[in-house]
């Protein structure tokens, strides 16, 4: 596991994977809905992930802001919505020095934040492109095997979905799940009415983005064609 996953363990009191620590939904200004899903989404997914996993993953999600000193509490931190996103300079400062020192960030495009937080994660990371991940990578092939990458939810613009990330000093830090609703997906049945196998489909490839981040998000673990 990595060294910041050990530290956070530590702070909270475990000692390995999965022992009642806790995820986050990020909290981000700009108007967007930051609180889309919130209900069951992530919940859903934690549940799911601890029956697949044999782990225990607290079932209560927190909430946390950009710029909050206690990011660096959850290894998994997880964003979505469909509006606009504004990361202000004291916000791109803390989320990044978060990124680089072992934490992640899922980004899920519930349909209509794509332009906004493409913006904000050039100020974040200007040095970086976001790049497409490609099918072999371990994301993809974790408890579950997702051989043609991202299962598709919901269809806005009858464009491939797609798994974009950032990776520094070859490790994954931020993976953005585009034109693919995955969120949505994680949501109980009654809200959007998608039927079983679709939902399966998207708990499992959280499941896999879980358990790549809290147990084997390690760079020296996997080929160069991550790197």
């Amino acid at each position: 596991m990595r060294a910041f996953a050990l530290v956070t363990l530590m702070c909270v009191g475990v000692s390995s994977f999965g022992q009642n620590f806790k995820l986050a939904v990020l909290k981000y200004n700009g108007g967007g809905d930051w609180y889309a899903n919130l209900a069951t989404s992530l919940p859903n997914l934690i549940q799911y992930a601890n029956q697949q996993l044999k782990s225990d993953i607290d079932s209560e999600q927190d909430v946390v802001e950009v710029g909050s000193k206690d990011l660096f509490k959850y290894p998994f931190v997880h964003m979505t919505g469909h509006g606009n996103v504004i990361f202000s300079d004291q916000e791109i400062q803390n989320l990044r020095k978060y990124l680089l020192s072992g934490g992640f960030l899922h980004i899920d495009d519930n349909y209509g934040m794509d332009q906004f937080v493409r913006t904000e994660l050039k100020k974040l990371f200007p040095e970086y492109e976001l790049t497409e991940l490609p099918f072999s990578h371990p994301i993809y092939h974790q408890k579950f095997d997702f051989n043609n990458g991202l299962p598709k939810v919901h269809e806005h613009n009858k464009n491939r979905p797609q798994g974009l990330g950032i990776i520094h000093n070859g490790r994954l830090v931020l993976f953005y799940t585009y034109e693919c609703d995955l969120g949505d997906g994680w949501e109980s049945s009654t809200v959007h009415n998608d039927s079983e196998e679709t939902r399966t489909k998207a708990l499992q490839m959280g499941t896999n983005i879980l358990q790549y981040v809290l147990m084997g998000n390690d760079p020296d673990q996997f080929g160069s064609d991550i790197r």
